[in-house]
């Protein structure tokens, strides 16, 4: 993937020529994207995966895996990514517009790229249904931006430990960080969105936000819902969830710069109690 380096100077040398642009800033940016963007699919390349055979390009539909939770992720993943991408281009001196544009493609492109070494490896395929995630991810920021020029439904991440991990923790993960990358019974994925930005509930203070959740229980194989384990059967089911939450980008601070940092926290849901269904059954948890 040697060609994402120059892509993304290219894409940097094209923002550059606008008016009214930080050169400088711009320079950063551009240097931010190629080292860490381009940097990191290069070195998942050469470490990751050369421990894998490859193989000509081919397909892998994985669409019914994980009940859809690693598809989530990778909607989450691509909206943050164009979110902080956003932020960086806006802070070089592009508009609105052509910094949602620029973000959306290298968020994509970036996704992208990890599809195509998947679809060149053996072990796995290129995803159709990955690439579609993706677009929904890129979509949903995209869309927003140029429509309101600010987000107001917001995708979420949140993690409550799971008793799940410990009998396959070569699966789900074996300990803090794997587990919050691998286990999707203890990872909830959010759409947050004030009621007063729906045209409901207009004297509700605009950070307050209503959380729809998304959720696996007992999933311990990507491919199979049932899995007998020490002489017990888990039964995975899906998880929805309703909650409370907060737009940190619209709490009522006079200063500009701690509100505009205070925005990178709405890639977390904020703990709150939450009410859950899972097979028929409502119960209230955290989170």
């Amino acid at each position: 993937m040697k060609w994402l380096l120059p892509l993304f100077l290219f894409i940097s040398i094209q923002a550059s020529a606008q008016d009214s642009l930080n050169k400088k800033r711009v320079a950063v940016v551009a240097g931010g994207n190629a080292l860490v963007g381009g940097g990191s699919v290069t070195l998942l390349s050469a470490v990751w995966y050369s421990d894998y055979p490859k193989s000509d390009f081919h397909l892998f539909n994985d669409g019914s895996n994980w009940m859809q939770m690693d598809k989530v992720g990778h909607a989450y993943t691509a909206y943050q990514l164009c979110r902080a991408e956003h932020v960086a281009w806006r802070w070089a001196g592009l508009s609105n517009k052509r910094s949602a544009l620029l973000s959306s493609g290298i968020a994509w492109t970036y996704q992208l790229s990890v599809e195509l070494m998947d679809g060149f490896s053996q072990e796995w395929g290129f995803s159709v249904p990955d690439l579609v995630a993706n677009t929904a991810g890129v979509g949903l920021f995209l869309g927003q931006q140029l429509g309101y020029k600010e987000q107001h439904f917001f995708l979420k991440y949140s993690y409550k430990p799971s008793p799940y991990a410990a009998l396959r923790p070569n699966t789900l993960g074996s300990d803090l960080p794997e587990k919050m990358l691998k286990d999707y019974n203890a990872q909830s994925y959010w759409l947050s969105f004030s009621p007063s930005c729906a045209r409901v509930g207009k004297d509700c203070p605009a950070w307050l936000q209503l959380s729809v959740g998304y959720s696996a229980d007992a999933k311990l194989k990507g491919d199979a819902n049932l899995y007998s384990i020490n002489g017990f059967t888990y039964r995975a089911h899906r998880e929805w969830g309703l909650s409370l939450d907060i737009d940190w980008s619209q709490l009522p601070i006079k200063n500009e710069k701690l509100k505009k940092a205070l925005g990178v926290l709405n890639a977390v849901k904020v703990p709150f109690p939450a009410v859950y269904w899972r097979n028929g059954v409502c119960y209230v948890g955290m989170m």
